[in-house]
């Protein structure tokens, strides 16, 4: 517990870094867990594929699980 994963249409490599590095130091001061309890998963999808990849394969099925969707909350 916990386990993160990002899309994300290509960037550099360092963005995507940071961005991870960012997302592991805030879920572990909010949870509160051992960084080895941690798991970052982080994919680059074409956006040319961001549709039939991202929101039709995994945004659509799960919408009770989103909790912030093109920027709005859902909570």
């Amino acid at each position: 517990m916990p386990y993160v994963a990002i899309k994300a249409y290509p960037r550099d490599p360092a963005i995507n870094q940071k961005l991870v590095e960012e997302i592991q130091k805030t879920v572990l001061n909010v949870f509160g867990c051992k960084p080895e309890a941690l798991t970052i998963a982080f994919e680059e999808v074409a956006k040319e594929d961001w549709k039939e990849k991202v929101d039709d394969a995994l945004v659509a099925p799960d919408m009770d699980h989103v909790m912030i969707l093109k920027g709005q909350k859902r909570y």
